[in-house]
């Protein structure tokens, strides 16, 4: 069956999932996390994607960004998963594939989901026990977005930059954010959504992406079309 191709129209925002083939690892040491978001950075200036918010966890990669040309994601993301792996098998004297397959993404309406994916990306090390509260993930972009770290992977999203006028009170007000942990309903919408290469949003976001793109944004219905009367 022919893959079902990807839509990427410029400007909307993408959340994407990189993942180890059969879950393995592909980060082990520090060296490794560093030589992923070095090459992400490059790339992603190479190909004009913008980058709101990540996490590097053990077995797979979350991003949240922003493609401003044709074409700009599938381009990074093939690039760096190229690299990477070379590095990778390199430097642990192994062969063969790292990564599972093509990476999952999903459109995101900016409205209503873009600051939840901001939180969904940056409290996956807390769902996963790897630590309690984000800040003491190293990892991710919650230091970037929240306590101020200087950072060159980072693009601060227009939404991002309209919860305050001023930085300060903008990260006070991005940490409140996080006191709770998101609603179960929504993590499994973002799930499905990104598995399935959809697009979370409301139905009028899905109807004008499936315009735009000539792309299906909703699951199919299972079974047989129903009988037209004669």
């Amino acid at each position: 069956m022919p893959r079902k191709p990807r839509a990427n129209p410029i400007g909307i925002p993408q959340h994407l999932i990189q993942r180890g083939n059969n879950r393995q690892a592909c980060f082990t040491s520090e060296q490794d996390f560093i030589a992923y978001a070095g090459w992400l950075k490059d790339y992603a200036k190479k190909f004009q994607v913008e980058i709101h918010a990540w996490v590097f966890m053990t077995n797979h990669v979350h991003l949240l960004c922003t493609p401003q040309k044709t074409n700009a994601i599938s381009q990074m993301m093939q690039s760096i998963g190229r690299q990477y792996v070379r590095y990778f098998n390199y430097t642990y004297k192994r062969s063969g594939t790292l990564w599972e397959g093509r990476y999952k993404s999903c459109l995101v309406q900016t409205e209503d989901y873009l600051i939840q994916l901001y939180r969904y990306i940056e409290l996956n090390p807390v769902r996963a026990n790897m630590v309690d509260d984000p800040c003491e993930y190293k990892w991710s972009s919650y230091q970037v977005n929240a306590l101020g770290k200087a950072s060159a992977l980072c693009t601060p999203h227009p939404t991002y930059l309209a919860i305050h006028p001023t930085e300060k009170a903008r990260q006070t007000c991005y940490r409140a954010l996080f006191k709770h942990h998101l609603d179960t309903q929504i993590v499994e919408d973002i799930r499905q959504a990104t598995n399935k290469g959809m697009a979370i949003g409301n139905d009028k976001f899905k109807d004008e992406i499936e315009k735009l793109t000539g792309t299906k944004m909703r699951p199919q219905k299972i079974g047989r079309p129903p009988k037209q009367p004669k």
